[in-house]
């Protein structure tokens, strides 16, 4: 979920959608009064934004949980968010109509309106969360030297961020939107800070980021499992993180992948 600031961001976003599609008045709207074709489109704009906000984030959290493309995710959460959307929209409509549960062409064709709309404002916050990400989070090279464990006298800074009942034993760091996942023996937590933030952080660990949205602690990688061209990590209380390909080669080389399984199906990661 978006932070407080990002929030205020994305509310101000569909204000400004919400008024020009008062002021442009799409889908036969333009005849109505334009105080009320006002107060209609921001209020869908709203609505919308609290319909759509869930299920793009239950995207994203699958997308890597499964392995599966982040925009195929988002492109199914649109069509599903679409459903109460268009439901919400016959309801406000009758407003100034008798409610009158309309013919199955009907349903599609106003599905489809909500849709085309609906997609075109999903894209635009897609492509701000991509942008967003590709700020936070450094891109991995396409040809990484060998990982190069980083050993210091001084504790990680990191640690001090753990809350005292998970320790110190820290396993692993997973992204989640504006957060990182700190997991260990213990359990794990939430902490809001970008991920490139939290590796320069763990000077002392022998460790080392094995994907965009992973860091593993390499006294904690139990085995590999391999599904075809994917490679996964094995750590210790069953957690499994993802390998970017362009990693493979030097982990390999490193002595990071050592007994695999080879695996027929995507499991979750988690």
């Amino acid at each position: 979920m978006p932070d407080a600031r990002q929030l205020l961001i994305d509310l101000t976003i569909m204000t400004i959608v919400g008024v020009l599609l008062a002021v442009l008045g799409p889908f036969g709207s333009f005849a109505m009064p334009f105080a009320l074709r006002l107060g209609y489109w921001l209020g869908i704009a709203l609505a919308g934004y609290a319909c759509y906000l869930p299920a793009a984030v239950v995207a994203t959290r699958l997308a890597g949980r499964l392995a599966l493309p982040k925009a195929g995710m988002w492109v199914a959460a649109c069509i599903v968010a679409t459903v109460p959307m268009t439901v919400l929209v016959w309801a406000v409509d009758g407003l100034w109509h008798p409610l009158r549960l309309p013919s199955a062409q009907g349903w599609l064709s106003r599905y489809a309106h909500v849709l085309v709309l609906g997609s075109a404002i999903t894209s635009l916050f897609w492509f701000g969360c991509a942008r967003r990400q590709r700020a936070a989070v450094p891109e991995v090279p396409a040809d990484p030297v060998a990982p190069a464990p980083v050993v210091s006298t001084p504790p990680a800074p990191f640690l001090d961020r753990l809350p005292p009942h998970l320790g110190r034993d820290l396993i692993a760091l997973e992204m989640e939107d504006h957060y990182v996942r700190a997991h260990t023996p213990a359990g794990s937590t939430l902490i809001l800070m970008r991920m490139r933030d939290a590796v320069a952080e763990l000077t002392g660990i022998e460790g080392v980021q094995v994907h965009r949205s992973w860091w593993v602690a390499r006294d904690h990688v139990a085995g590999t499992a391999r599904d075809g061209r994917n490679v996964r990590l094995r750590l210790t209380g069953g957690i499994e993180a993802p390998v970017a390909r362009g990693q493979t080669e030097a982990l390999q080389a490193a002595g990071w992948l050592g007994r695999s399984t080879t695996v027929s199906s995507r499991v979750a990661i988690g």
